[in-house]
């Protein structure tokens, strides 16, 4: 008989990313490595340990062959799975830096689950047909100009301040608030929009989406409470932020977004029939969206989602210095 799984973790009674986000309350204490095991390994996973989905989630014909659709999910998960494989190295960082035992198995677990989601996103491209053989090189060739422009800044970034200046709080604050909080929308936006289209790759996004909930909770957590031991670190904390937003607004990445956003816009109108009137957040059916509306809606929900973690963490006066008006 299977132990019941705790709801954050179970894939068919975990929050969605945003109310997740938004409202759980988790520990580094509580998502130790036994939670890992137990709760992700053997729940969360259960029968997607391989793939990130189940082997009967359909992957429908048309995403396998030549054709918009296929190039914008090529783009999409080929660039998420860089970035998540550029988590994995980061976070090798705060396992070293970690203060204490709590954080350190933490850190070691959100290491393993960036890697993994690298690795699933990979591995869906060859479930479209990707060779297998030379896919890392693939990825990297396509994806090496978002990689510079992209990437490679906010990599920077997290390094000077967790390895270079070794402030780990400041890593938290960096990873919790600045990556993870500005990309995690768009992973939700990405799991909605594939729903109808493909139904595998939405369920290994669901599976990636419960991981990144326990990521913001716990980095949230981890923020406050360094916050109310250290109230003397506010001014660093408001400095890292104030960087993280200029950095953000340096980055091309609306130009990248936007490219496969107009892609998909054309692929899924090629298959309406298989979107037909699915709504991709209520009351807006999905081919009814345009690729700015999609785009500018995922930022509407980072501003949301900033607010709520941000007034938790004890930061409500930096609200808008995320938003871009502080």
């Amino acid at each position: 008989m299977n132990t019941p799984v705790a709801h954050e973790a179970d894939f068919d009674t975990a929050p969605g990313l945003l109310d997740g986000a938004k409202t759980l309350e988790l520990t580094a204490e509580r998502c130790d490595l036994a939670y890992w095991f137990t709760e992700v390994a053997q729940g969360t996973l259960r029968g997607r340990g391989v793939s990130g989905h189940t082997g009967d989630a359909e992957i429908p014909a048309f995403m396998k062959e030549p054709g918009p659709l296929r190039e914008a999910m090529v783009l999409e998960l080929g660039y998420r799975s860089l970035a998540e494989e550029i988590a994995t190295r980061l976070l090798a960082h705060y396992v070293d830096r970690a203060p204490g035992i709590p954080e350190m198995e933490f850190y070691a677990t959100q290491m393993i689950d960036e890697a993994r989601h690298a690795r699933v996103f990979r591995n869906h491209l060859v479930e479209l047909g990707m060779p297998e053989k030379t896919l890392v090189a693939d990825i990297e060739e396509m994806a090496a100009d978002y990689r510079r422009r992209v990437l490679a800044p906010v990599e920077e970034f997290t390094l000077d301040i967790v390895r270079d200046q070794g402030d780990f709080a400041g890593g938290v604050a960096v990873f919790t608030i600045v990556i993870e909080g500005v990309l995690a929308p768009a992973a939700e936006l990405s799991e909605r929009k594939w729903d109808r289209l493909d139904p595998a790759a939405a369920e290994l996004s669901r599976t990636a989406a419960i991981d990144e909930i326990r990521h913001l909770a716990v980095g949230s957590s981890l923020m406050r409470d360094h916050l109310i031991a250290h109230p003397e670190y506010r001014p660093r904390l408001m400095e890292i932020l104030r960087a993280g937003r200029e950095l953000w607004d340096r980055v091309p990445d609306r130009e990248f977004v936007l490219h496969r956003e107009e892609l998909f816009q054309q692929g899924m109108e090629q298959h309406a029939d298989a979107v037909g009137d699915y709504e991709v957040w209520p009351g807006r059916k999905m081919l009814d969206t345009t690729p700015e509306e999609r785009y500018d809606t995922a930022e509407r929900w980072t501003d949301e989602m900033a607010e709520v973690r941000m007034e938790y963490m004890g930061l409500a006066d930096a609200v808008g210095i995320l938003s871009g008006q502080g």
